[in-house]
């Protein structure tokens, strides 16, 4: 009996080792992996974070500048997801809403948005363009408008200049530099159709834009490059004037290539489109909205239509998947804007940085200064993220955001790219069983970005 005793302890007691030899034998050769990668000739002038902990007890596993800021490029995106989740709830939705107000014979149509970023999306059925002005001007026929004289967009508490500080010249006229604006309208994207000579060095026309764009034009200084080196195209946003300039190639012989946009005005979009829809049926209505900053008293005000957006938890889903930074940016201005006083992205963040702080990150670990990581300004450490996913693990809403989590290398995690950075973080579960929450993130590296990612998927490869 006391043979049996001792060896039931002596297996109890090798049950609870298990978990740390994992963990050592990960650590290890972790270790050697990485003093593999931080050799690399493309980190000789880099740095390199990768923070690694054991998903179920938050163990460290492995660090190494796991508390020095680096820019997180989109991995960042993970942070505003679970703030959002945290500050605003799963099931938040976006409202638009519709009203008329009467003053003599003057009718005007009032809008009043909350920076829905889904409001004309094609990624959800009942948010696509023609199934929201469908609806909406069936609503103004029930209503029986037959004129409308004015469009007012209040836009009180947002301010014009969308664009969050420190994004690149390069990328704000650009659909992935598209700003968050009160009023959003497909994603305040558009598409140019290009065709490009025969000949390297030709010329490269537009063919359209879809859609036509309100009281904004384009020029082409594209020219034809060798075949096979794809998109180098990047718009300009005009200064001084309404014309924006493309810049860059786009290979020979392309009849019908596809560059995107970021809209100057998602709201001008927007209120041109419903006014061309309108006149087919003989309303007519103004192509251009006005933006009234002060508060309106709502007074008079009949309200006839809402738009509601899906919930947060279905927009989280895309954010990631498809690094949507508009939703990003809208999610940090709605977190500003919860007391209904500002929608300064800085606010926002303020706001994620002290919830944070409560619970135990320290603000200098959180130095962001946008919500979607395009900005090459921002500073955050690894440690930072991996303690908010650790956190989200033990919340009911993380199966939305574990779901939302594109594959790379058979891990599920979230990527992130902008010039001299790359950066992959997530969760991981083992063939042992054992699961892992990761963030590696690489700054100032040389070289080309497919060779570099290759080289962080073989030291992430030891966590398999």
């Amino acid at each position: 009996m006391k043979t049996r005793t001792l060896s039931l302890t002596f297996l109890f007691a090798c049950l609870l080792t298990l978990p740390q030899v994992w963990a050592q034998s990960a650590a290890t050769k972790l270790t050697t992996a990485f003093q593999k990668f931080e050799a690399d000739s493309q980190l000789q002038n880099g740095i390199a974070s990768l923070y690694v902990v054991d998903a179920k007890t938050g163990q460290v596993v492995f660090d190494r500048n796991g508390k020095i800021g680096l820019a997180p490029a989109s991995t960042m995106k993970l942070i505003t997801s679970i703030s959002a989740y945290e500050l605003m709830g799963k099931s938040y939705r976006y409202e638009t809403k519709f009203a008329l107000r009467k003053s003599g014979k003057q009718t005007s149509l009032i809008i009043v948005p909350s920076g829905d970023p889904t409001f004309g999306s094609w990624r959800w059925p009942v948010t696509k363009e023609d199934a929201v002005l469908k609806d909406l001007v069936r609503a103004m026929q029930r209503a029986g408008v037959k004129t409308v004289h004015e469009v007012v967009v209040q836009n009180e508490g947002w301010n014009e200049e969308i664009v969050p500080d420190g994004w690149m010249w390069q990328d704000i006229a650009n659909y992935y530099g598209a700003g968050a604006a009160k009023l959003n309208w497909r994603e305040n994207q558009y598409d140019v159709i290009l065709k490009s000579g025969k000949q390297i060095g030709e010329p490269v026309s537009i063919v359209k834009t879809v859609p036509n764009l309100n009281g904004y034009g384009l020029r082409s200084e594209l020219t034809s490059a060798a075949a096979g080196t794809g998109d180098n195209a990047y718009i300009y946003f005009p200064v001084g004037t309404s014309t924006a300039a493309i810049r860059g190639t786009i290979p020979v012989n392309e009849s019908s290539f596809k560059i995107s946009g970021a809209l100057p005005s998602g709201a001008n979009q927007f209120v041109s489109m419903l006014a061309d829809t309108l006149r087919t049926l003989g309303i007519s209505m103004p192509q251009q909205a006005v933006l009234q900053h002060n508060a309106v008293p709502q007074q008079g005000f009949t309200f006839f239509h809402t738009v509601t957006s899906p919930p947060l938890d279905s927009i989280v889903y895309w954010f990631n998947r498809k690094s949507i930074n508009l939703y990003g940016e809208a999610l940090a201005k709605t977190i500003a804007f919860a007391d209904g006083s500002t929608s300064d992205t800085r606010q926002g963040l303020n706001k994620i940085r002290q919830h944070w702080k409560s619970k135990g990150i320290a603000e200098s670990e959180l130095a962001m200064v946008d919500g979607s990581g395009l900005s090459p300004l921002n500073r955050v450490t690894t440690h930072a993220q991996v303690q908010l996913l650790l956190h989200a693990r033990q919340q009911n809403w993380y199966p939305g955001l574990h779901a939302s989590l594109p594959t790379f290398n058979n891990m599920k995690m979230k990527s992130g790219t902008i010039r001299g950075v790359k950066g992959f973080t997530g969760y991981h579960k083992a063939k042992d069983g054992q699961e892992y929450v990761f963030s590696f993130v690489v700054n100032n590296y040389n070289g080309s970005a497919s060779s570099l990612v290759k080289k962080m998927y073989a030291v992430l490869d030891e966590l398999k």
